[in-house]
């Protein structure tokens, strides 16, 4: 009878205790998990879904409306000048074309880049109504054709073991990157020629040196000079 008495006693204790202690129903579970993180002890907030608009304007190239195109049917002596006149209205600059060149120097075609679709669909009517050139379009990959922008000068006729040291004795008095200096064999007939180009630091110093330069004497050999642009 007395154990009987002292089990009742301690379920009466065990009831108590557990009626005192904070009942949570499973949607204060989710909102104390949702809002509060053990980690760090803070509270966290959640974080509001990115608008299409913002993803689409960090995935946007920086030369989005650009167009490129190959200009085909230049002369040797042809001018960036001359395709910006011609194409007249297009808001061409020298910045916007690029000649390119053979492995011989002579020019093939020009690489011109439009601000947008509508400034080549003007060129392209230009073009076929005056039918001085062939207008294509081509991938942005054909804008990174070597540019050298008129400041750079091409050497031809050297002697076969002419040195650079050679080269500096013609460009005497001229101001110019011996560092970037390139010399070059080419196939001729029958004997190969050397070639070399320079740089300038600008295009005044780079014409200025052809018209004091060119058809100098190297090892008594002439050499012809001519800007690249």
């Amino acid at each position: 009878m007395r154990n009987l008495q002292v089990i009742m006693m301690m379920r009466n204790i065990i009831n108590r205790s557990n009626n005192s202690l904070p009942r949570f129903t499973p949607n204060h579970l989710f909102l104390s998990k949702h809002f509060f993180s053990t980690e760090g002890g803070g509270q966290q907030q959640q974080q509001p879904p990115l608008h299409d608009s913002a993803v689409d304007s960090i995935l946007q190239s920086s030369d989005t409306g650009l167009v490129y195109a190959k200009l085909i049917g230049i002369g040797k002596h042809t001018l960036k000048t001359d395709i910006i006149n011609a194409l007249e209205g297009c808001n061409l600059s020298p910045q916007d074309i690029k000649v390119e060149y053979n492995r011989y120097f002579i020019p093939q075609s020009m690489v011109v880049r439009f601000h947008n679709q509508s400034e080549f669909d003007n060129a392209l009517r230009i073009v076929r109504r005056k039918q001085l050139y062939k207008l294509d379009q081509v991938d942005h990959g054909m804008w990174g054709i070597p540019s050298y922008e008129g400041r750079s000068v091409l050497l031809q006729g050297l002697p076969r073991f002419a040195a650079p040291e050679d080269i500096e004795r013609v460009l005497s008095g001229c101001d110019y990157n011996s560092s970037n200096l390139e010399i070059f064999l080419r196939q001729g007939n029958p004997d190969p020629m050397k070639w070399a180009v320079v740089q300038f630091p600008s295009k005044i110093e780079a014409m200025n040196a052809v018209l004091l330069k060119n058809k100098s004497f190297c090892q008594n050999e002439q050499v012809f000079m001519r800007v690249l642009h």
